[in-house]
Formats: C-alpha cells, sequence, structure tokens
C-alpha cells in the first residue's frame, strides 16, 4: 500500500477547487455540455501537485501479487469466491480520462472482465446457468496456451418481483466530500436510486463527519419529498469518523429491518477514515453480528485523491455485499436505475467456485485474477467459510489459461458451484464437466464476447505490469477490439477502445 502525504489541509483544497471551478464556469462559456458536466463531476485538473509526482494525493491501494502457474501434478484444484465487482475498472477509468496511468495495484483483472456483458443465457430453473468455452490464447505468447473461459450466470429476478427494500443511506459528509463536488455527486446518484423506488419501499439516512448522526428516520416511499428534502440538505462538515457512522447505520437498519424484505446499507464514501477505527477489520468487528443477522452492505466509493479503495472494498467483501465506484453520473444510473434489482438482490449468498483440473490431460493452469479471492480448497464445502454474494442478473466470468500434455484429449476439469440460498439458508452445489471438444482450433473462430473477455483481461494484465503479460502491448489489444467492435456494438466496447489508447499514449510518454 502506498501512502502520499498531503501538502494543504482539507480546507484549502477545499478552496482551492471551489476557486477553480469558478474558473472553469466563467471561462468555458461555448464548451459542450459533456465537457461542462466532466468538470462538474471532477474531470478537471486541481491546480494542486501531489508530492512524489504522484496522480493524485492520499489514495490507497493493495497489492495482492498475481496468481502462478500451477503443476496438476502438484495441485490440481482452483478454489475461489464469486465476486462481481467492478470498481476496479471504473476507477482505472477515471485515472485514464484524468490524463494518468494507474497504479499497478489499482488494476483487478476479474474486476475488468466481470465489467462487461458476455449475454450468457440465464439459467431457465436453477440459480446458476454455466458457460464454457475455449481457443487458442491470442496472448500467449506461444506456449501453447489454451484459454478457458468459465462463464456463470445468476438467475433473473423481474424487476416487478423485487421484494420491497429497507435502505439504510450511510453518508461520507467529511470535509474531504467537498473535494471535487464529490457529495454532490452523492446525492444524485442516490435521487436517482430514490426515483426507481416504489410502494413498499423505506429509506433512513445517517450522516458522518466528526459524530454520526440520523438524519432521516426510516421514512416510506410515499414520503419521497421528504427523503429527497433530507439527500439534498446535506453538506460536508468536519473529520472522517467512518467507525460510528457504520455503527450507528448499522443499529439503525437492525431496528427497523423486516423478515422477507431487502435489508441494506449503502454506504457512500470516499472511503478514507481518520477517527476511531479505520481499518476494514477492525470496523468489520464493530458490526460484524449485525451482518451475520442479515443487514447486507454495498459500498459505492466517490472521488480520487483522499480515497482509500482498499477500505472501501474490503467493506463490501466481508459485509457480504458488493463494491462500485461512481465517477460519473452516467455510472450512477447503470448501479441504480438500469441494474437496480440486481444491486438490491440477492439470489445467492458464500458463493464459490471449485475447478478440479484433470492432470492426465491439463499439464499446468493459471487463474486471471481473483487473487484477493482466493480459498483454501478445504474451505469449498465449509459453509462457515466466507464466499461471494450475487444479486440478480449477474454473471461472473473466469478465465484460466492452461496448457495440455501433447496430444492429450479428453475430460479437462469440472466445475463445481456452491452456494447458499439467501431465503431459505439451503447449501446447493452443481457441476459442469469441460471436454477438449469445447475448444476451437484457432482464437478467431471463438465467439466475439469470449475474444472480448480475453482482450479485457489482457488490457488489464498490462496495466498491472503482470509477469505474465511482460511480452504483451497495447497495440495488440487495440487490433483486438478493431475486430471486436463490428460484432458487438455498444458504448461499452467503444470506451474501452478509448482507454486502451489513452493508456498506449500515456505509456509511450513515460517511456520518452
Amino acid at each position: 500500500m502506498k501512502a502520499k502525504f498531503k501538502t494543504l489541509n482539507t480546507f484549502s483544497v477545499a478552496l482551492m477547487m471551489c476557486g477553480l471551478m469558478l474558473l472553469t464556469y466563467i471561462g468555458c462559456g461555448g464548451a459542450d455540455e459533456e465537457a461542462s458536466e466532466e468538470a462538474a463531476l471532477g474531470f478537471i485538473p486541481s491546480g494542486l501537485n501531489p508530492p512524489n509526482g504522484a496522480a493524485y494525493d492520499d489514495v490507497f491501494f493493495k497489492e495482492y501479487g498475481a496468481n502462478p502457474f500451477i503443476d496438476t501434478e502438484d495441485d490440481h484444484l482452483s478454489t475461489f469466491g464469486m465476486d462481481v465487482d467492478t470498481a476496479s475498472y471504473t476507477v482505472t477509468r477515471r485515472y485514464l480520462r484524468d490524463g494518468h496511468l494507474p497504479p499497478t495495484e489499482a488494476v483487478r483483472v476479474e474486476e475488468f472482465v466481470n465489467a462487461f456483458d458476455y449475454n450468457y443465457a440465464p439459467p431457465s430453473q436453477d440459480t446458476f446457468a454455466v458457460h464454457i468455452e475455449g481457443a487458442p490464447s491470442r496472448f500467449g505468447e506461444g506456449k501453447r496456451l489454451q484459454l478457458l473461459r468459465i462463464g456463470i450466470q445468476g438467475r433473473v429476478i423481474p424487476d416487478e418481483n423485487r421484494k420491497d427494500a429497507r435502505l439504510t443511506f450511510v453518508i461520507d459528509v467529511s470535509g474531504s466530500m467537498d473535494i471535487e463536488n464529490r457529495l454532490e455527486l452523492v446525492k444524485q446518484a442516490l435521487t436517482l436510486l430514490v426515483e426507481q423506488l416504489r410502494p413498499g419501499d423505506a429509506v433512513g439516512i445517517v450522516v458522518y463527519g466528526s459524530r454520526a448522526r440520523t438524519v432521516l428516520p426510516h421514512t416510506g416511499i410515499e414520503g419521497r419529498e421528504e427523503i429527497l428534502a433530507a439527500i439534498q440538505s446535506l453538506t460536508p462538515e468536519g473529520v472522517t469518523n467512518a467507525e460510528e457512522g457504520l455503527q450507528l447505520g448499522y443499529k439503525l437498519a437492525l431496528r427497523n429491518a423486516r423478515v422477507g424484505s431487502i435489508n441494506r446499507v449503502i454506504l457512500c464514501s470516499d472511503g478514507v477514515a481518520n477517527v476511531g477505527e479505520t481499518g476494514p477489520d477492525a470496523i468489520l468487528k464493530t458490526i460484524r453480528a449485525h451482518v451475520e443477522e442479515g443487514i447486507t452492505l454495498t459500498t459505492v466509493g466517490f472521488g480520487m485523491g483522499n480515497y482509500n479503495d482498499v477500505l472501501m472494498e474490503q467493506l463490501a467483501n466481508k459485509g457480504n455485499g458488493s463494491y462500485a465506484y461512481v465517477d460519473t453520473l452516467n455510472e450512477a444510473k447503470r448501479i441504480f436505475v438500469e441494474n437496480l434489482t440486481g444491486t438490491l438482490q440477492l439470489i445467492a449468498k458464500d458463493a464459490k467456485v471449485q475447478v478440479d483440473f484433470n492432470p492426465e490431460v491439463v499439464s499446468r493452469f493459471r487463474l486471471l485474477g481473483y487473487e484477493n479471492r482466493r480459498l483454501d480448497h478445504d474451505d469449498f464445502r465449509d459453509d462457515d467459510a466466507d464466499g461471494g454474494e450475487i444479486g440478480s442478473r449477474h454473471s461472473v466470468t473466469a478465465l484460466y489459461e492452461i496448457k495440455l500434455h501433447e496430444g492429450a484429449t479428453g475430460q479437462l476439469a469440472t466445475v463445481f458451484i456452491r452456494h447458499e440460498d439467501p431465503d431459505t439458508r439451503h447449501v446447493s452445489e452443481i457441476d459442469e464437466k469441460i471436454f477438449s471438444t469445447e475448444l476451437k482450433k484457432a482464437f478467431e473462430d471463438a465467439s466475439p464476447e469470449f475474444q472480448l473477455a480475453a482482450t479485457v483481461a489482457e488490457f488489464a494484465e498490462i496495466l498491472r505490469e503482470s509477469y505474465w503479460a511482460q511480452g504483451g502491448s497495447l497495440e495488440a489489444v487495440q487490433q483486438s477490439i478493431k475486430g471486436i467492435a463490428p460484432q458487438i456494438p455498444n458504448e461499452r466496447v467503444d470506451e474501452l477502445s478509448h482507454l486502451v489508447n489513452q493508456a498506449n499514449r500515456f505509456k509511450a510518454q513515460d517511456s520518452e
């Protein structure tokens, strides 16, 4: 973890930002709407130079390393908790849009891969459907590697069938939330969410600066105007007592929890805690009992500079929830409007994956990403061991580079998926066999979605400077995207192409 020290206090930073935003407003009368929106959301230079040539002051990420190749004679199992977080991709997008390469430790491969839709068909009856595809690895550097994609699609709950939701917003209103207008973006994002709620839903609001306080007791959505007024009334104040804020938020959530409803805390913050307990393990100890009673947690990150990715990611992981990062109002719409049911309603708890490779056919394998979701093999069937939480319509994609014994064919592996039903607490396990006949003869023969997943993973591997992508190039990634884009015409792929171009240009500048 890298810590950079501030040269100006938060109040000074806020004053500088206000002055800069005023100058930007005065000087851009003819600017287009998109530029104005980016300025409002923080996509403008701060005018302040962080120490040590860093892109931002006080940004905290954690390095989890990169998975190695494993010889199946030594270990033929791969076990990890499912993960649907996408924050790493969005954080990287923020860096690149601001004109910087992300820190290598900010890049988590699986969160890049899972930020894209691969059009998996949902299950007709079960909780999950498994989709298998493989082909020679385009980015395997001529090592006779195959790339295996395991796509896991969750069942779809129609929006009209979503359970009633009792939501507790825990909102950071400390002084750092004044930087870049990040509290204003929080207010816009939560307004979008509230506008999607319906009769039977209720919202409570807790805020924390130096101290935590309840701004709004749980109020039914028929009191929508009162809820929106409470959100709009929030202003930055004090330092950051995240521990007290979460404690009070969970107490309020538990006091108003309802059996058969979604009972969820939604934390909106830049993740920086500087009063009371400040680390995820210590904070979770104070609320663990509430987590065990079924109050789930979504963490939503805002801002860059004075931002703690470690706290936000780990709180969501251990709080039985998910972590997202909002850098634009469009991203808020994606989370809170387009995928509201998936954001709120779980279909599986403690979901885990175990892949058992056949040593007679597969000589070695490497899982791309999921380094911070690794589990001991014995944890797979230990129902007290923590896995991942999956919402309606969510999908999980795991990519493996594998090398086959020369001339070997037959069963490559068996995929096992185990999870707990969030309502009945019943634990289920399914399995799916994978055969060499499912491997295409050439990368280009694979589906466009398979090619997209492989290309996104390579982009992430290069950005994180993975040992396994030392010979990789962003030019090759861009060429791959050019071949894919006409077959998958959507804004996300276009955006990916732009981000790769940006990263390639910044890397070239760094090497000069």
